[in-house]
């Protein structure tokens, strides 16, 4: 397994049973507790306000230029707080690690309340208003390493081998659905500035009304993010008082010791590659979708409609995908091998598609909808197989460790490519052909990756 194979002591539990197992498959130290779908519950509705918070302007980003006065470039940047969120990721991970994952997730909860906060100031100077909205952005950002990485660890700390990747797939992508619902919320609750009055020989942009919509956004954003960090103030143990599993009462290596191995195992960086360069792309990519489809007359509405259904679509074959990954084990590869493969002909369809003047496709509504959504359902719903595949891969590391890197490595291209958007914005399809090529490399990374499953040895014959 990676660099450096495993040793015994390692895979040793740390728990064992107090009296010799007797005639039995099921090791007398483990147990799932009714709890753990509450756990799952919070921390999955943080990731999907997080996801909202983080994916606010790029929707309504006609709206937010008419009333903020924000330029194009602005909204690049709005979108890389995100990833610029991540910089610190090494000490969320050294949190996470040494302290569990309550303490991480409660830091991460207040600079989503505190960001959402200073978002909501009503400022009536424009100049200090758009600056305390860049700092909401930023300090949502900052609660990405914890959302975006620590769901195996929790599925790990709570869950049976037999839900793990299902349990993976929901802390995972919920933060996806949150992305989604504001391509749907933004649009419907806060209307285009082309919705014009004529009057006379004059045209009234309607701008009050326009920024008390996102007023009112804005406020109802924040009501629930300071719900939710109550909830989970009073409530949000680290982990079970007696493990689901072998392996997660296993010895893990030192944090460290994790790095270390992780930067030495070439197949993991071959993978991680695999992971974070088509997942960072079409991150950032989705971001700014209605800037991508206004040149080829889609609506700011429609434009959120697509980037909705793309991503719901992701969140629930995802789901049915790691499902089927925890009755059929072994497959991780063949199923993301698969999944990109589709990934590259619909992402290639879609790039044609947009030029259409060069390639005479049919560019309709109905195209445009079904190869944009096909892009986010095939790219989304890997992101839960690829951590599974992650872990299984470099076991005895921490899980919230090997996470934290690729996610990291996700939120770095995403990243240098808003940060080139804010250059080159004049003309987007770059971003396409970026997009299908992300799609193809990893494809042929996936090809020459040799998979191993070190953690689900440990389950299934250790606990025998």
């Amino acid at each position: 397994m990676g660099a450096v194979e495993s040793t015994e002591g390692e895979r040793e539990p740390l728990l064992v049973p107090a009296q010799p197992a007797t005639n039995t498959t099921q090791p007398v130290f483990s147990r799932v507790y009714g709890r753990r779908w509450f756990v799952l519950t919070m921390f999955s509705l943080l990731g999907f306000m997080q996801g909202i918070v983080w994916n606010t302007w790029g929707p309504i980003q006609n709206s937010a230029k008419h009333v903020f006065e924000f330029s194009s470039t602005d909204i690049a940047v709005l979108v890389l707080w995100g990833p610029v969120g991540y910089l610190p990721w090494l000490l969320f991970m050294w949190l996470m690690d040494k302290k569990g994952l309550r303490a991480s997730l409660l830091l991460s909860a207040f600079f989503m309340v505190l960001g959402a906060a200073l978002r909501s100031v009503p400022l009536k100077d424009l100049h200090y208003r758009r600056w305390l909205i860049h700092g909401g952005q930023l300090l949502n950002g900052l609660a990405g390493p914890t959302i975006m990485s620590a769901g195996p660890l929790l599925s790990t700390t709570w869950f049976a081998p037999d839900q793990r990747a299902t349990a993976t797939a929901i802390a995972s992508l919920i933060g996806y659905l949150g992305s989604a619902c504001a391509f749907l919320i933004g649009p419907l609750a806060v209307p285009a500035p082309n919705d014009t009055e004529k009057l006379g020989s004059t045209i009234y942009w309607n701008q009050n009304h326009i920024g008390d919509r996102i007023q009112f956004v804005l406020y109802a954003e924040f009501g629930m993010i300071a719900a939710l960090f109550v909830v989970v103030l009073f409530y949000f143990p680290s982990r079970p008082p007696i493990p689901p599993s072998v392996a997660a009462a296993s010895q893990r290596l030192s944090y460290r010791s994790s790095i270390c191995r992780l930067l030495s195992n070439m197949r993991f960086l071959m993978i991680a590659l695999a992971y974070s360069v088509p997942t960072g792309v079409v991150a950032g990519w989705a971001g700014v979708l209605d800037m991508i489809l206004t040149p080829v007359n889609i609506s700011q509405v429609d434009a959120g409609w697509i980037g909705f259904w793309s991503l719901v679509g992701g969140c629930v074959f995802g789901v049915a995908m790691a499902r089927f990954a925890d009755y059929i084990r072994g497959m991780l590869k063949l199923i993301l091998v698969l999944m990109f493969a589709g990934a590259s002909l619909a992402a290639t369809w879609f790039t044609l598609t947009c030029l259409t003047r060069l390639t005479h496709l049919p560019s309709t509504k109905a195209t445009l909808y079904t190869s944009c959504i096909l892009v986010g359902i095939f790219i989304n719903s890997s992101v839960p197989i690829f951590f599974e595949l992650f872990i299984e891969t470099v076991y005895p590391v921490p899980e919230g460790i090997t996470c934290g890197v690729v996610t990291f490595l996700s939120n770095l291209f995403t990243g240098l490519l808003l940060f080139f958007l804010t250059f080159y914005f004049t003309e987007l399809s770059w971003l396409n052909w970026c997009l299908t090529g992300s799609c193809i490399f990893s494809l042929l990374l996936l090809l020459f990756f040799r998979e191993s499953y070190d953690r689900l040895y440990l389950d299934v014959f250790v606990s025998v």
